[in-house]
């Protein structure tokens, strides 16, 4: 017969069991780092970390969530203002193969993985709505699929300055430009040293000193296309007064970067139209994509850069 001391024995090794266990278990959520979190549609979708653990005698069986999945991605999902490619994975991949499929372009299930039957399918989709055809996602192509994030909510517009304003080089300020700390901030991994730095999702540009300080920043209207290669370029050349690829407009103080099979594109000032000398755009429409490979800038910025940009300037694209 048991005794109430054995009895009150096997109580107190029963809840050192749970304990332990308890215990096991919330030092598996309990990293010393917050979990990576995806924005989809508006909600954040927690990316899971996982810690390799010896199985406990008697715990439950852990059920860890897939990182990639349809319940992960809804039907009405954008994804980020970048372009995707083969052999790139995650939810902003399964979005775009969840509108393939919604529109009849692809076949089968989502996988998370940009694979040889999503290019397949990014192809046809693009050769049947006359798109640049390179098998990629980009903006043109997502907004088809009607997957291309909000752009103003990517673009930061800074107060116009004040009469008169300068950047530290001594040039006139636009009304999109600013200056020193009252420019937004540099991105994440934009190069070091004197430099140019481009932001596609923000049209956004920023001149860099050597020691990093930002000597001036402004908005751009870039391309409407997937042409503007990311990556570090260099200035190759300049032209104060050129032509359009086309013939139809006047482009001034063009500062090339990339060249391309039907032309260079470059930064230059908002361009006139060749037969009756009307601007392509407004000063207040900078911040919009509306060119087709190039960077529209207002005039003091074009006026600026065209003195900042050195042949071999380091141009940064992200």
């Amino acid at each position: 017969m048991k005794t109430t001391a054995d009895l009150r024995t096997k109580q107190y090794l029963m809840l050192a069991v749970i304990m332990a266990v308890g215990g096991t278990w919330l030092a598996i959520g309990a990293s010393s780092d917050d979990p990576a979190e995806v924005t989809v549609a508006g909600s954040s979708v927690p990316f899971v970390t996982t810690t390799s653990v010896e199985p406990v005698a008697g715990a439950p069986t852990s059920t860890v969530p897939d990182l990639v999945g349809d319940e992960d991605v809804p039907d009405d999902c954008t994804i980020p203002a970048k372009t995707l490619r083969t052999g790139d994975t995650g939810i902003a991949v399964v979005c775009v193969q969840k509108a393939l499929i919604r529109t009849t372009w692809l076949e089968g299930e989502t996988t998370g993985t940009f694979d040889a039957a999503t290019r397949k399918a990014v192809v046809a989709l693009q050769t049947e709505k006359t798109l640049f055809v390179d098998g990629e996602i980009g903006r043109e192509s997502a907004i088809v699929l009607g997957i291309w994030p909000e752009e103003k909510l990517t673009v930061v517009r800074t107060p116009p300055p004040a009469a008169g304003a300068k950047d530290s080089m001594g040039f006139p300020l636009s009304s999109v430009a600013s200056t020193g700390a009252d420019a937004p901030p540099l991105p994440a991994n934009s190069g070091e040293g004197r430099r140019l730095v481009f932001e596609r999702a923000g049209q956004r540009v920023w001149a860099v000193d050597k020691d990093g300080t930002i000597i001036r920043s402004w908005l751009v209207s870039g391309s409407r296309y997937n042409n503007e290669l990311p990556g570090t370029h260099k200035v190759y050349s300049k032209s104060e007064i050129t032509t359009a690829w086309n013939g139809k407009a006047f482009l001034k103080l063009m500062v090339r970067w990339l060249k391309t099979d039907i032309g260079a594109i470059g930064f230059h000032q908002i361009p006139v139209h060749r037969d009756d000398g009307t601007v392509y755009q407004t000063e207040e429409e900078l911040g919009t994509r509306l060119s087709g490979g190039c960077q529209r800038q207002a005039k003091e910025d074009a006026e600026f850069l065209w003195k900042f940009a050195k042949i071999g300037l380091p141009v940064v694209v992200i």
